[in-house]
């Protein structure tokens, strides 16, 4: 059975997520049968909350390639550029691919 990444809205903020073949595989191997109800920053801030520690200060930002607003949990520093979550995946994955190229 081939599975794929499965869209889902979350129950506290409603906002859509995406239960990963990675996750639903990890799920499968802890033996866990139900779909997660909330969204990774939903679980993080429930799971802080449960152990008596503060929710995560965000920090707005505008995105160093894109342009758009998006929050971080850290400060910027102003000699580094910051991205949103799509723009840091695609340079990521660019800074990856090069620095495997120059191992081989």
């Amino acid at each position: 059975m081939s599975m794929t990444d499965k869209k889902l809205t979350c129950r506290d903020c409603n906002a859509e997520f995406f239960f990963t073949v990675g996750e639903q595989e990890f799920y499968r191997a802890k033996g866990l049968q139900n779909e997660p109800q909330r969204c990774p920053t939903c679980r993080s801030n429930r799971r802080r909350e449960k152990l008596g520690l503060p929710a995560r200060e965000m920090h707005q930002v505008t995105c160093a390639i894109c342009k758009s607003i998006s929050f971080v949990p850290f400060v910027p520093r102003l000699d580094r550029p910051v991205y949103c979550s799509n723009c840091f995946e695609k340079v990521r994955a660019t800074t990856a691919s090069t620095s495997s190229a120059a191992v081989s």
